[in-house]
């Protein structure tokens, strides 16, 4: 995974993002509608970005659950965090050595490719809850699909993918990262 393709993945689920009008649409991530799951990507967003410089995470406060994120400048919030995740992570300096996500030290480049399949599969999750479509580089489709196949088991023990959904071998790069971390590709609103 590479810093360069974190710039065109932002600026695709941004796009998707802060075109949301509903947000009590459901979404293909299980267990959030447009609004909660906005409140997980402004929830955990700060934590990634201290991570990426490598300093101490922030308080937690409320737990996930209980933040109330999502307020009239959601939006606002959204894209200048976004904007900090690439302005921290578009760099090659974040994606390598050691890091801390919260109290569990972790390789750089793995936090980096959750940056990047936060842009990319909650991207698609939103696209699809507004009844859109999300355009993926190829590159970076193969960077969510190799990090998901790598990080499945530990991610489907930690309830962050669901269940893989099978998807044909030959299907679209995305589409096979979308299974892999548990999304059905075919998922309609």
């Amino acid at each position: 995974m590479t810093a360069e393709l974190m710039r065109p993945a932002a600026a695709e689920f941004l796009r998707v993002g802060l075109a949301v009008d509903d947000l009590s649409a459901p979404t293909p991530c299980d267990g959030y509608d447009v609004r909660g799951l906005l409140n997980h990507l402004l929830y955990w967003g700060p934590w990634l970005i201290a991570a990426g410089r490598r300093e101490e995470a922030p308080s937690p406060g409320a737990v996930e659950a209980d933040a109330a994120l999502v307020t009239a400048d959601w939006a606002a919030a959204l894209e200048k965090q976004t904007e900090t995740l690439v302005e921290v992570f578009g760099t090659p300096s974040a994606w390598t050595g050691l890091t801390k996500l919260g109290t569990t030290e972790l390789p750089s480049a793995v936090v980096g490719g959750m940056v990047l399949g936060e842009f990319v599969l909650h991207g698609w999750d939103l696209a699809r809850a507004s009844g859109g479509s999300l355009r993926c580089a190829p590159a970076a489709a193969t960077a969510v699909l190799e990090s998901a196949v790598a990080m499945g088991d530990q991610a489907r023990s930690m309830g962050v993918y669901g269940p893989e959904v099978p998807v044909p071998a030959d299907a679209a790069l995305l589409d096979r990262a979308l299974g892999a971390a548990g999304r059905d590709p075919s998922w309609r609103r």
